[in-house]
């Protein structure tokens, strides 16, 4: 939705968020938050600061921003739930807005997307995961807290899919974040709220909408797992997103969903459709920064250290089999089909001078293992093959 005015009350609100939604793009933020009482707050680099220069909102400026923001539909969800999602485009970008109540009050955070859909090696990931997208079928799952850029991750997938491949593609969102236009393939994006009720009832839906591609924003609840398995077992390619911490993880949580005597049938149902799982973690970088990641000077550039595991006929069968624990091990060996762990990125990005010693070890899950990636990769061997951090 664009912000609109309609009356001049209306019109106040509308051009004061204008203008800090402006301001949001040209500070630079990821973040804007709007609270009753408080100066707009962004987030810059990772770090929640108060926009200098902006006053303190009231009560009445947040409430008549979230009318500008919502419809009626939304009203009456945030009214019922205490909160909403919608994104919008305004100041030349687009944004993801959720309005909250707390305390008897409204607060509305807000998250800058992308101007522009980027490529993996802009976003520091592999160029071999656009393999994925030739797949005429199965289950991609990109997993991750929030904010450490799996829609974006996503956007790049359906983007280059979109650029290269005659596809029906729907996309399943709550809100939706990155606008496709069709290109070679033809693409429909539907919002949960808006155009369906549920991510379930709009991915049931689908399969009688003649798709190739599926994106479903999120699988959280059992139905909707269910039916992303399905779709992917009866011909879809399918693409979603998991809060999980590493691979494994990944399909623990998925399993854990369903009932004791359902989850063997489960285990064999993700061996044979999952093609693989990417996790992510955004970093902010405290060494010395690459060229390459275009950080002003003074700025603090962040970078994607992530884990891959490519599902091959082993990693198939430990899935099928309840041997998770195994799984890294095979992962460990698997560089070859484009597998890593995280412990192996964050060495790789340490040991190019991109983060210290203290970030990586706050991320890594096996400290032993990251230092031996470490001394693996400073070895003279290795470091003449090192690839490039970008």
């Amino acid at each position: 939705m664009d912000v609109k005015p309609t009356d001049q009350n209306s019109s106040s609100a509308a051009t004061r968020l204008q203008h800090l939604l402006a301001v949001c793009v040209a500070r630079d933020a990821s973040d804007l938050h709007l609270a009753a009482g408080q100066p707009p707050l962004l987030r810059v680099d990772g770090l929640l600061a108060v926009a200098a220069g902006e006053p303190a909102l009231s009560k009445t400026e947040i409430e008549a921003f979230a009318g500008e923001l919502l419809g009626a539909g939304q009203a009456k969800i945030l009214e019922a739930r205490g909160d909403c999602d919608g994104a919008l485009t305004a100041a030349g970008a687009r944004f993801r807005f959720n309005v909250f109540k707390r305390g008897g009050a409204l607060s509305i955070a807000v998250r800058r997307l992308e101007e522009r859909f980027r490529s993996l090696r802009e976003l520091g990931l592999p160029e071999s995961l656009y393999e994925l997208c030739d797949s005429p079928d199965g289950l991609v799952i990109v997993a991750g807290p929030t904010g450490a850029g799996k829609s974006t991750t996503l956007a790049a997938l359906i983007n280059r899919i979109n650029q290269t491949h005659p596809r029906h593609i729907i996309t399943i969102e709550d809100p939706i974040e990155y606008l496709h236009a069709p290109a070679r393939a033809l693409v429909n994006q539907r919002q949960v709220g808006t155009d369906c009720p549920t991510f379930n009832d709009a991915l049931v839906a689908s399969l009688r909408e003649d798709p190739d591609v599926i994106l479903v924003g999120e699988i959280r609840d059992l139905e909707t797992i269910r039916t992303a398995i399905t779709a992917a077992e009866t011909g879809h390619l399918v693409f979603t997103t998991v809060h999980a911490a590493d691979c494994v993880g990944v399909i623990e949580r998925l399993v854990s969903v369903f009932q004791a005597a359902e989850q063997e049938g489960i285990r064999r149902q993700l061996s044979l459709v999952l093609r693989a799982v990417i996790t992510q973690q955004l970093l902010v970088c405290d060494g010395t920064l690459s060229v390459a990641t275009n950080a002003p000077v003074g700025r603090r550039a962040r970078m994607v250290a992530c884990e891959i595991m490519v599902v091959n006929s082993a990693v198939a069968n430990l899935i099928a089999t309840g041997k998770s624990s195994l799984i890294y091990s095979t992962m460990e060996i698997g560089v070859a089909q484009g597998m890593q762990t995280l412990e192996h990125d964050l060495a790789r990005l340490h040991v190019g001078g991109h983060i210290s010693e203290a970030t990586a070890l706050a991320f890594a899950k096996s400290p032993r293992t990251w230092r031996d990636r470490v001394d693996h990769l400073r070895s003279p061997a290795a470091r003449t093959n090192l690839p490039p951090v970008l």
